[in-house]
């Protein structure tokens, strides 16, 4: 009986702690920009994935939001010292652990690290590793133009932007945006659920030309990404 209890529990324990150590993540999305997932087990949601980008420019590369951990940050890393590229630079699009888990060790890589002023404020205020650099205003750029960020409002966080690649007519919402396969906006507790919808409707007053729109968890898709987010925030808003 105690070895059939003891079967049971191996058959049933090391699936859960197999599914806990999932690694990063990374494929193309267009010739010039990867998608990189890294995965947390989050208590309520399970295995989540948090999803950001790499941009390369040549032997270049750029990165929107760290992996989830330092241990997803350096294996991103060593995927880029692989293949040739130096990291230039990195954004975070806001201040929560999904987005900026690896700055500490890109500061101490003397990669230049950059966030909004507001975000730098909402790190310092956690007692969290700051950017070595925080841009005013709503809009700023990365590698000559390569990147344009945007702060459309606030929605999930106060601090949330987003990024147009104009190169790949690529869209990154990050968590200011809800993949098709969400019913809900997820983790709300620091977002402004009034005012979401009109973040999104500014960024579609942009008139971007999106090919490809990035969510900051769930699957890849395109534009309509952007009605759906309203759909969600109105309706959580009429709650």
């Amino acid at each position: 009986m105690k070895k059939t209890f003891v079967f049971l529990l191996i058959v049933i324990v090391l699936p859960a702690f197999a599914q806990s150590e999932k690694s990063l993540e990374i494929r193309p999305l267009t010739p010039n920009v990867y998608l990189h997932t890294s995965f947390k087990q989050i208590e309520g949601y399970g295995l989540v994935d948090s999803n950001g980008l790499i941009v390369i420019d040549g032997e270049d590369a750029y990165l929107i939001d760290t992996p989830w951990s330092e241990a997803d940050t350096q294996q991103l890393l060593s995927w880029l010292a692989d293949r040739g590229y130096k990291l230039m630079a990195s954004v975070s699009t806001h201040s929560h652990e999904d987005r900026t888990a690896g700055i500490k060790m890109l500061n101490a890589m003397s990669v230049p690290t950059y966030t909004s002023q507001l975000t730098q404020t909402l790190l310092e205020r956690d007692d969290r590793s700051l950017p070595t650099h925080a841009f005013a205003g709503d809009e700023f750029t990365l590698g000559g133009g390569l990147i344009e960020l945007y702060y459309p409002g606030a929605g999930h966080t106060q601090d949330n932007i987003v990024a147009w690649l104009p190169n790949s007519n690529l869209l990154f919402g990050g968590c200011l945006v809800r993949a098709h396969e969400w019913e809900g906006l997820g983790y709300v507790g620091e977002a402004s659920i009034s005012v979401w919808a009109d973040s999104i409707r500014n960024i579609k007053a942009r008139e971007y030309a999106i090919d490809l729109l990035v969510p900051g968890h769930g699957k890849v898709g395109g534009a309509g990404i952007l009605d759906h987010t309203i759909k969600l925030a109105e309706a959580a808003h009429k709650k």
